[in-house]
C-alpha cells in the first residue's frame, strides 16, 4: 500500500484541541455527509491500499466526471479535444480543451490545473467544473496534464503549468481565445498551482490573467503556516476527513516536496506581497483540513487590496461537489462558480 506515516509530522494531534472561534463551527457535519461518509471512505480506502501512486493513478483512470442532477449534458453541450505543448525540457504535455459548440470568437480562456495532491489525477478529477465553465459560450477551458510527483516533484508541476500558460497565449488564435483574458483555476492541489501561477505571472509581468478561481486550495505547507497571523485549526479538527485525512495529505506533501523549504511557488501564502493579484473566487469546505488555508488566503488577498469572493460550506468534506453530487450544497457551489465566471468572461461576441 501507499506508505503512510504512523503519526502526523507537522502538527501535534496529542494537544488538547478545542475548535477555534472563527471557523471551527463549520466542521459540524450535515446529515447527508454523516450518512454518506462510510461509502466515501471505503472508495478512497481501495485506492490508498494500492502499492504506490502509479498504481493509484492507473486504478483511478480518467473517466468522464459525472454531472450533478440538473447539471449540463456534457455530451451535447460541450466538445473536447486533445492538444500538446512542449515544456521547457521538450517533454510534451497534454491539454484537454473543453468548449461549447456555440463558442464565440476571442473567448476568455479558463486555464485549469487539476487536483490530486500533485501526485495523482488528470483532467477529469475536476471534469464537472470544466464542463460547467465550457457551457458558457464566452469561455474556452484548457486543462493541463502536468507531470506528477514523486517522479516529478516540485517545481516540475509548477513549471509545466507556467509553460502551458505561455503556450496558450502564443497560440491564442488556434485556441480561439483572447490572450489578454485568462482566468486561472483549480481545485485542491490545482488551486495551489493556480494561485502560484498568478503570483509568478505578476512577478514576471506576464499580462492577461484577469481572475483566479481557487476551490479547496492548499495554500501553505503546514510546516511553514504563519499560525501567529491566521487561524489554523482545521488541520487538526478535520484530521480524519473521509476524503483527505491528515496522514494521506502528508503523503501527498512529502511526495511533491520531499525536502520542503519556504517558497511561495508551493506555498502562495508566503509570497512577499499579494498586491496587484487578480480578483479571486475562493470556495472551501468546513470538514476539510485545508479549510483554514482558504480563509487565510482570502484574508491575505483582501488585506492587499485584492477583490475576493469567499464562501465556506458548513458540514461538507474536501472537494464535496465531486464526491457528493447530490448534496444540497453542490448546486450552490456551481451557481457561485458560474456567476463568477460570467462576471469576468467575455468574447468578441459579447461585451462585458
Amino acid at each position: 500500500m501507499v506508505v503512510l506515516k504512523d503519526k502526523p509530522e507537522y502538527v501535534d494531534l496529542d494537544v488538547d484541541f478545542k475548535p477555534l472561534p472563527k471557523h471551527g463551527h463549520l466542521s459540524e457535519k450535515t446529515p447527508e455527509i454523516t450518512e454518506a461518509e462510510p461509502a466515501i471512505a471505503a472508495g478512497f480506502d481501495q485506492l490508498w491500499a494500492l502499492p504506490d501512486f502509479v498504481a493509484f493513478r492507473q486504478a483511478a483512470g480518467d473517466a468522464d466526471a459525472p454531472m450533478p442532477p440538473g447539471g449540463p449534458d456534457r455530451h451535447r453541450e460541450v466538445t473536447t479535444e486533445l492538444l500538446h505543448f512542449p515544456a521547457r525540457d521538450g517533454h510534451l504535455i497534454e491539454l484537454k480543451i473543453y468548449k461549447s459548440p456555440n463558442v464565440l470568437p476571442n473567448a476568455t480562456l479558463v486555464y485549469r490545473m487539476h487536483g490530486g495532491g500533485w501526485s495523482v489525477g488528470r483532467h477529469e478529477v475536476d471534469g464537472a467544473e470544466n464542463v460547467y465553465a465550457a457551457t458558457n459560450p464566452n469561455i474556452v477551458v484548457a486543462s493541463v496534464d502536468y507531470r506528477l510527483a514523486p517522479e516529478f516533484p516540485f517545481p516540475t508541476p509548477v513549471n509545466d503549468c507556467y509553460d502551458g500558460l505561455l503556450w496558450c497565449k502564443k497560440n491564442a488564435e488556434t485556441l480561439g481565445i483572447n490572450p489578454e483574458k485568462i482566468i486561472v483555476a483549480g481545485s485542491s492541489a490545482g488551486a495551489n498551482l493556480a494561485a502560484s501561477l498568478a503570483i509568478s505571472a505578476r512577478d514576471d509581468r506576464i499580462t492577461g490573467i484577469i481572475a483566479q478561481v481557487l476551490h479547496f486550495p492548499a495554500i501553505c505547507h503546514p510546516k511553514f503556516f504563519p499560525r501567529n497571523k491566521y487561524e489554523y485549526g482545521s488541520y487538526i479538527q478535520n484530521a480524519s476527513n473521509c476524503v483527505l485525512d491528515i496522514l494521506r495529505y502528508e503523503a501527498f506533501l512529502d511526495s511533491y516536496m520531499p525536502d520542503a523549504q519556504p517558497d511561495h511557488r508551493h506555498s502562495p501564502l508566503l509570497a512577499a506581497s499579494h498586491a496587484s493579484l487578480p480578483p479571486a473566487l475562493i470556495q472551501c469546505a468546513g470538514v476539510d483540513i485545508l479549510r483554514d488555508d482558504a480563509f487565510a488566503y482570502a484574508e491575505a488577498l483582501t488585506a492587499s487590496g485584492v477583490e475576493v469572493e469567499m464562501y465556506g460550506f458548513k458540514g461538507v468534506p474536501h472537494c464535496f461537489p465531486a464526491v457528493t453530487i447530490n448534496h444540497p450544497s453542490t448546486p450552490v457551489f456551481y451557481e457561485r462558480y458560474n456567476a463568477f465566471l460570467s462576471k469576468h468572461a467575455t468574447s468578441s461576441g459579447q461585451g462585458k
